[in-house]
Formats: C-alpha cells, sequence, structure tokens
C-alpha cells in the first residue's frame, strides 16, 4: 500500500470585526485563537481561558444519589469492595483512583483487571464468580459494564451489590445494577456528555465527599489520575474536560503522586513542566502498555506506589514494557501494509474500509496498528488478531464514519454466549467474533463503509489558526508563544496552537539525534533567517527542494538555564503559490 493520503491545510478565516469588538479584551491573536475554537463572546472567552476543575454537580448525575448512599453503607458496616476496571489508561486510572479514595476512606478494597488475552474488555461470568466468593459485598465498575447485562445480573444473584461508572453508549437494555453512573443513557440529564470513564469515578468520589466529608481528603487530590485518563482516552479537550484537565495539571506539576513522576520522567519529561501532548504521546502510551503487553496491574501498582524507590522500578517497567511495545506494533505494521490493497488509482475510489486480520498480529497492539493505519491512510481501519476460534479486533475511525453505530447495523452476528461482542465510541472500537463468521461481518462492514463515504472526498484536514510572515515571527516569538499558553490544555476537538508560514529558503538542513531521525533546519524569507526542529523528519534532508511552506507550533526550551522559544515543524512540503 503506497497511496499515503495526503492532507490539507486549512488557514482559519480572519475573525469578523464584530467578534473582534466582543473580544476586545484580549490582543487580536488571541481574538482569533479563541474563535477559531469557537469562542465567540466575552462569556464563553471568561470560561475557556479561566475554567478550573469541577464545572458540574456531580448529583446531575442520574443514579449519584443512589451510588453514594450505598457506598456510604458499604463504608460504615466495613463491607468488602472490590473495583472492576478496564485495562486501557482510563481504566487503570480509574481503578488507581478509587483503590486510593476508599484505602484513604479505611475501606476493605480490592480490584480486578480482566486479562486482555484470556477474557477480553468489560465483566465475564467467570470473574464475577471468583469475586463473589472472595466475600465482595459491593462491586464497583469503571470504565466498564454498561453492557455487561447478564454479568450484572449474575452479581446480584450472587448477593453483590453493583455501582456501574462507566462512559461508553448503553446498548438497548440496561444492567440491573443497583445503581448507573453514565451520562449517555437517554434519561440522564448532566450536561456533560463526553466525560471518560475515569472522570465518571471522580464524580463518584466527589459527590461522596460533598456528602460525607472525610478529615484531610479533598476530591482535587485525584484530579491529576483524571487528567491522564482523559487525555490518554482521546475524547475532547473542551468543556468541563479541559476545565478538569487544567486543575489535574496543577496537581501533576506539584509532583504528589510519586509513582505517576517517576513515569513522567522515565517518558522524559519533566512532571513539572508536563503539558497534555506529553501525555498524549509519553505518559498514556506507557500505562496502555502494560495491559496490551504484560498486565494492566503494573501500571496500578505504579499509580498506587507510596515511596520514590519502588515507583521508580515500576517506572521503569513499564518504559522497557512500552518499547517491546513499539516493536510489536512495528512488526504488526509492516504486516499489515503488505495485506493491504490501495494504490494511487484505487484509493479514492474502490476502498472505503481497511480490514487486516491475522494469527500473526499480537492481540494487545492491533489497536496502535490500526490508528496508524487511519492516520497514514485516511479510511476506518480494523486490525484482528486471529486466534483458534476467536478474533478479536480493534477499529478506529475517521469523521466521517461512525465505527460503532456499523458494528451496531451488525449486532445480529454477535453472540455473547459464545464470548462474542462488541462496544466503543464514534472513532474507536473493538469486536471479538468467531472466525467464521468473520468474513461475513468484513463484507457487511465494508459495504456500510462503501455506503456512507462513497463519493466523498476522504481528504484529512488540519487546521491551522493562522499564516505568519517570516519576518514578524522572529522578532515575536516569545509574546507568541505565551499567548498560545493560555489555550492550554489542547488536544482532540481543541487542538493545539499551528501556524503557518510560506515560501521559506532553506539555508541549511542537518540530520539530528542519536539515529539521525530529526531535522534541523534554517529557514529565511529574504529578511529574517531561523533554525527549527522537525522531530522524526530527518529523512527529508535530502529531499528538501529550495523553497518550501511549513506548518509549526513554538515551544519554550531551557538549557543550562537559558530559555529559548523555537519553532518546531510539523510538516514540510515544496512550496506552492496558493492554498486550497
Amino acid at each position: 500500500m503506497t497511496a499515503i493520503q495526503p492532507k490539507r491545510w486549512v488557514i482559519a478565516p480572519p475573525i469578523p470585526e464584530d467578534l473582534q469588538k466582543e473580544l476586545a479584551d484580549y490582543h487580536l491573536l488571541m481574538q482569533q485563537l479563541l474563535y477559531n475554537r469557537g469562542v465567540v463572546n466575552a462569556d464563553m472567552a471568561e470560561m475557556y481561558v479561566k475554567s478550573h476543575g469541577s464545572l458540574h454537580d456531580p448529583f446531575l448525575l442520574k443514579d449519584m444519589e443512589t451510588a453514594v448512599e450505598r457506598l456510604h453503607r458499604a463504608l460504615q458496616e466495613e463491607q468488602s469492595i472490590t473495583i472492576y476496571g478496564d485495562y486501557d489508561a482510563d481504566g487503570v486510572c480509574a481503578t488507581a483512583l478509587m483503590i486510593d479514595f476508599l484505602s484513604q476512606c479505611g475501606a476493605k478494597v480490592k480490584s480486578y483487571t480482566p486479562d486482555r488475552f484470556d477474557e477480553g474488555y468489560g465483566l465475564n461470568h467467570d470473574a464475577v464468580r471468583e469475586i463473589a466468593g472472595d466475600g465482595t459485598r459491593l462491586l464497583i465498575t469503571v470504565d466498564c459494564g454498561i453492557r455487561s447485562v447478564s454479568e450484572i445480573q449474575l452479581a446480584q444473584d450472587l448477593g453483590m451489590d453493583v455501582i456501574l461508572t462507566d462512559h461508553h453508549l448503553p446498548g438497548e437494555e440496561l444492567p440491573p445494577a443497583i445503581a448507573i453512573l453514565d451520562h449517555r443513557q437517554e434519561d440522564d440529564t448532566y450536561p456533560e456528555k463526553v466525560l471518560c470513564g475515569a472522570a465518571i469515578a471522580y464524580k463518584l468520589v466527589e459527590a461522596y465527599l460533598s456528602r460525607y466529608p472525610v478529615n484531610g481528603l479533598q476530591a482535587q487530590d485525584w484530579l491529576d489520575l483524571v487528567a491522564v485518563a482523559t487525555v490518554a482516552d482521546i475524547v475532547p479537550l473542551t468543556g468541563e474536560n479541559r476545565a478538569l484537565i487544567k486543575a489535574g495539571m496543577e496537581e501533576i506539576h506539584q509532583e504528589k503522586r510519586v509513582g505517576l513522576s517517576a513515569l513522567i520522567r522515565a517518558a522524559g519529561q519533566d512532571p513539572t513542566r508536563l503539558k497534555a501532548s506529553h501525555i498524549a504521546f509519553g505518559v498514556g502510551p506507557r500505562i496502555n502498555a502494560a495491559g496490551r503487553i504484560t498486565s494492566a496491574r503494573n501500571a496500578i501498582d505504579l499509580l498506587l506506589a507510596k515511596d520514590p524507590h519502588s515507583a521508580s522500578l515500576f517506572a521503569q517497567q513499564l518504559d522497557d514494557i512500552n518499547n517491546r511495545r513499539q516493536e510489536k506494533t512495528a512488526a504488526i505494521q509492516e504486516l499489515a501494509e503488505e495485506d493491504i490493497q490501495i494504490d494511487d488509482e484505487t484509493a479514492d475510489n474502490n476502498r472505503w474500509l481497511i480490514f487486516t486480520v491475522s494469527p500473526e498480529f499480537h492481540m494487545g497492539v492491533v489497536g496502535l496498528a490500526a490508528s496508524r493505519l487511519t492516520e497514514r491512510y485516511y479510511r476506518p481501519a480494523v486490525a484482528g488478531a486471529v486466534g483458534e476460534h476467536l478474533t478479536r479486533a480493534s477499529c478506529r475511525s475517521i469523521p466521517e464514519f461512525h465505527i460503532t453505530r456499523a458494528l451496531d447495523a451488525c449486532a445480529d452476528l454477535f453472540d455473547e454466549s459464545l464470548g462474542e461482542r462488541y462496544g466503543g465510541h464514534a472513532a474507536a472500537a473493538g469486536f471479538t467474533i468467531s472466525n467464521d463468521k468473520l468474513p461475513l461481518l468484513q463484507e457487511r462492514l465494508t459495504a456500510l463503509a462503501a455506503q456512507e463515504l462513497a463519493g466523498r472526498e476522504l481528504i484529512a484536514e488540519v487546521p491551522v489558526d493562522a499564516a505568519f510572515n517570516f519576518s514578524y515571527l522572529y522578532r515575536n516569538k516569545k509574546y507568541i508563544y505565551m499567548l498560545a499558553q493560555l489555550l492550554e490544555p489542547t488536544g482532540t476537538d481543541n487542538p493545539p496552537v499551528l501556524f503557518a508560514s510560506h515560501n521559506l529558503r532553506v539555508v541549511n538542513a542537518f540530520q539530528v539525534g542519536r539515529d539521525k531521525t530529526h531535522l534541523r533546519v534554517t529557514l529565511s524569507d529574504g529578511f529574517s533567517s531561523d533554525t527549527a526542529i522537525a522531530f522524526r523528519l530527518g529523512h527529508l534532508k535530502d529531499e528538501l527542494p529550495t523553497h518550501v511552506d511549513i506548518l509549526f507550533t513554538l515551544d519554550e526550551n531551557v538549557y543550562r538555564g537559558q530559555t529559548e522559544y523555537q519553532i518546531q515543524v510539523r510538516e514540510i512540503r515544496p512550496h506552492i503559490e496558493t492554498e486550497a
């Protein structure tokens, strides 16, 4: 497969004059940056810039009252509590959050995280029986459970009450839990509808402490874990999510959680200067790697570590696991590329969904492979590991195609009694299905994708905040950087500040880094010149034309006590006279 899909740089239109007046308290560039993110009045700007922490009353969540009272009874009666969480970063953070909170409340608390390879996602009957047999009276799910109807019925039959906390889309039938905290229920009126699983668990902690205060405990103590989970789970970084992350990042900067600080350092970052992007590309993948390659328990132990020595050991272990994950992902990517038949002649018409499965694929990293395929070719992608009887696959998609709705349309193919299931979001999903049904599922998903995507020009668009004259940029780098920092944290649906500059002459270029994978390039517009760094673009050194256009961000680089503001090139291409 050789047809890497190009990206269209879309430079935002100038802010209208009437909105400039509405946002007159802000610098013109800041006005533009806010406008680009949907901020169109002074109240919205105030909330965007200053919102911090929890924005909505947790008791607005349906069943919260019942959940808090049942949890309080468990604590008062010293009942055994088990936290059942997913094995990804969201589930791991939510599990650690609940264990840490309940432990500090004096609870008898244990946790259960299913094995990705032997048990798969969500609750299962054997695990429920084991938990009940261990004396658990209250089972709390985090980041899972909303579609586990029979499993939660079994838990109730075995004498356990269940508080279900989840953020995934419910099925047609809700589980018979004593309380369901999921803001995506049809009759739930909670204002925010895109929280991650750890944020829902946090809301339970917040509600409990507001009703039954515990000396020395504040809900904000766990916002660091909510911040990591929110970024790692790729939910929109808008509204309450963004406010929670802002407060959570402040907790991280104070290095209160030694395990998390150790992991941040293992990822090559400074905890006191961490940004959301560092979580997305460094911290989150290391937490996820544990459940993908070995056991999520390794990551939970890290986040619960209380002394620096054990935290450092756990962090190094996760870093080693992550290196193995990267190797396995690269191997799958290579195998998947050989299996895909898209080229320049067929990319825009004949292949609407990438579907690649193999017994050689490692089940723990098929999701990462699917993500890379979607990013590289801008198509929905399914990558699966074929086992003896079942195939377990991960799906990633593009905004034009809701992958979980597509799976909903194929629901008749899944039989839970055979271990077949599916679930997910608009952009990401997973499924387990019998091998003999796999060809039919592929056929139907491909047909649905063709029906939905036919006639569309499938080209990824990159939103660009502004195009800068290079000389202006050179004179004002620090100020532009400072303005951009006011928009942090950035991420999904609240993109990082991104600028363009055109028709720059390449003065010189050098490959840098241990493996010569990065590019240091000096650029000039004829009046000013500056040196930029382009990470992972070292291979372009000998292909650079004399004049280029660049997409870039600005970053603060501190070295030996000296601070400089440098251009970080994200994309570089031959200069073109007009933008699409």
